[in-house]
């Protein structure tokens, strides 16, 4: 049984428990307007409302501006989704007053299609489109053989080291997730305020991307009923092998990218990082009088063959309320597809962005300098650790209650009060019960 008919099935019960509820077809997710091909003249060009928070979002909008007469883009930076940005295009929504093309993230997309609060975009994103981009990333937007949104980047998790600090103290890059505990016990003995990862008690998402890779499956949908699995033997190891590291204090405790975080990572008390391919782009802009002692490695893994799960990663996705859904798709495309849309991206230095159309790699390394890393071949690695990416996994249409709930049990870990253990425990009651608030049925 070939894995990509596995995904599409899975795909395809997933949406059943959905619709079997009407929560995708009375509750919206219409086609939009198809009297309005979308397309425009130079004498009458559409105008579309673009929402997103990615960095070179704008540039990226300016570009395709400058180059295209058909269709004009009108773009406003929102808050990152779970800063509030999800909140706002779902409050826009439900006005009637939503943009036409929003950001959303792979874990947020079930949970807005699920609400209706997307449209299908299968008959504007032809087959050729769709095979340009990273096999997991089309699972992650496909439900129930339809098109939810189009693919912009890949996440892939990796692991950032300060070189100088491994190289001076005869560490080596850990491969497993063994090696990764001795690495952190010799950097403490090096130096005891150094720590080579933080265990980030506000981001869920980094958790979720270890048990992922790991190979855990949270959820999954078999008929009309959602089957909920956060006790399976991959999610107890990475949760007992997190627990150790914080009760054993060899990983740091501050909340992602905050000024704690930032200042251990400039005062060298910090000299790893656990993040995915976009953290590149993060520590240039975040450290630029450390440029040439950072290094990117693969993630380590249990066995020490590749494996990787994906943290974050960016689609764009048309509300229901659009009735221009096809300029708004043929704008999407152009970011997702064209190297100008990447290297528009790019320009700024900031943006590392790893796309999902795998052809546009060479365009990405080439347009993203590198030398903050010595010139290393960080596109190549993140090449490697995306074709990795576990297929297993898919999102459950309430991770906005399961995040929510982790994020709020995870910042009592540090403090002793919950375990990580116990915060998995509490995001699943979280999760059953909203899944039955919503009339779904669940077991697990």
């Amino acid at each position: 049984m070939s894995r990509s008919w596995t995904r599409s099935n899975a795909a395809v019960s997933a949406l059943s428990a959905v619709t079997a509820l009407a929560l995708l077809t009375a509750c919206g997710g219409g086609d939009g307007d198809s009297s309005d091909a979308g397309k425009g003249t130079a004498d009458k060009p559409v105008s579309l409302t673009f929402w997103a928070w990615q960095k070179g979002s704008k540039d990226v909008v300016d570009a395709f501006n400058a180059s295209h007469r058909n269709i004009r883009v009108k773009f406003e930076e929102i808050p990152s989704g779970n800063a509030g940005g999800y909140a706002k295009i779902s409050n826009a929504v439900k006005a009637g007053n939503a943009p036409d093309l929003v950001a959303v993230e792979y874990p947020m997309l079930p949970e807005f299609v699920s609400q209706g609060a997307l449209q299908d975009i299968g008959p504007y994103l032809t087959d050729d489109v769709r095979k340009k981009f990273l096999p997991q990333a089309v699972d992650l937007t496909t439900l129930g053989g339809k098109s939810w949104a189009v693919p912009f980047d890949a996440a892939p998790q990796t692991y950032f080291y300060r070189k100088d600090f491994f190289e001076k103290n005869r560490i080596e890059v850990p491969k497993t997730w063994a090696e990764f505990r001795t690495a952190a016990q010799k950097a403490k003995e090096a130096d005891p305020k150094a720590r080579i990862a933080t265990f980030m008690p506000d981001d869920p998402t980094t958790f979720e991307a270890m048990a992922w890779q790991a190979g855990a499956q949270w959820f999954k949908a078999e008929g009309d009923t959602w089957k909920l699995n956060t006790s399976d033997a991959a999610t107890d190891k990475v949760a007992d092998y997190w627990q150790g590291l914080i009760d054993d204090k060899l990983v740091q405790t501050a909340v992602s990218f905050s000024p704690e975080w930032t200042a251990a990572l400039k005062d060298g008390s910090t000299v790893g990082y656990l993040g995915a391919s976009w953290g590149a782009g993060v520590l240039k802009s975040t450290l630029p009088d450390q440029s040439g002692k950072w290094g990117i490695a693969p993630v380590p893994t249990w066995d020490g063959k590749p494996a990787s799960g994906m943290l974050g990663g960016s689609t764009w996705a048309v509300t229901k309320g659009s009735n221009k859904a096809a300029a708004a798709v043929e704008f999407a495309t152009w970011m997702s597809t064209t190297e100008d849309g990447v290297r528009a991206r790019i320009a700024p230095g900031t943006s590392s962005a790893f796309p999902a159309d795998v052809s546009l790699r060479p365009a990405a390394k080439k347009a993203f300098d590198a030398g903050f890393y010595g010139g290393q071949d960080i596109y190549g690695l993140f090449d490697a650790a995306g074709a990795s990416i576990n297929p297993r996994w898919s999102w459950g249409p309430t991770t906005g209650t399961t995040n929510t709930t982790l994020k709020d049990q995870f910042g009592k870990v540090p403090g002793g009060s919950v375990t990580v253990k116990g915060a998995v425990q509490a995001a699943h009651d979280a999760t059953v019960a909203e899944l039955k608030k919503r009339g779904l049925k669940v077991e697990g």
